[in-house]
């Protein structure tokens, strides 16, 4: 992507500007953001309001630095595109992140439960447990309804309401769902 068509977009959900890595934790967490929702790039070099373009003064190590705090910091390991461009004489760095078939990736240092983020307009919000239990079933290709539930039991379930649900597949009794029951634990046990 040309650098001129990123510089006249505002920061939004795909795009973000960043003037260095001094802030490493920001920029891992927009990567997180980004990789677990719709991808996006970020531009390291830019000033963030102006958006004029500064540079980086040690490019080849920036590089190197973000591509270690990348694979050291996020989990599971992501692997943007991190490219060093050249415009009008100034380095910049940008890395690019696509929507992630291993979602949700979270901050190592958080772990799973508040280190997974998610991109809401130009922001990073922390995601929740049901958002973040969606992004690991949508990663699957799963759906709620699909989901187990080893808490359900024949106890539970209203036998009629099952056995009226299911009629035109099998017949449903206390009885045989007390077996049905018991053969299950018996796998589980050989």
């Amino acid at each position: 992507m040309k650098i001129e068509k990123l510089l006249i977009q505002p920061e939004g959900k795909t795009l973000e500007f960043k003037q260095d890595i001094t802030s490493p934790k920001n920029i891992l967490k927009t990567l997180i953001a980004f990789a677990n929702t719709a991808g996006g790039i970020v531009l390291i070099g830019i000033e963030d309001g102006s958006k004029a373009v500064l540079g980086l003064e040690h490019p080849l190590d920036e590089e190197e630095r973000l591509c270690n705090l990348i694979a050291d910091s996020i989990e599971p390991r992501l692997a943007p595109n991190v490219e060093l461009v050249n415009w009008k004489g100034r380095s910049l760095l940008l890395v690019e992140v696509y929507p992630s078939a291993l979602r949700p990736h979270w901050l190592k240092s958080q772990g799973i439960t508040n280190g997974v983020l998610v991109r809401v307009g130009s922001t990073n919000r922390q995601a929740d447990g049901p958002l973040t239990a969606e992004m690991r079933r949508s990663a699957l290709n799963l759906s709620y309804d699909e989901e187990p539930l080893p808490d359900i039991n024949p106890d539970t379930l209203d036998v009629r309401v099952v056995s009226g649900l299911f009629a035109a597949v099998q017949t449903f009794t206390a009885h045989n769902m007390q077996m049905k029951k018991r053969n299950q634990i018996l796998v589980k046990t050989i």
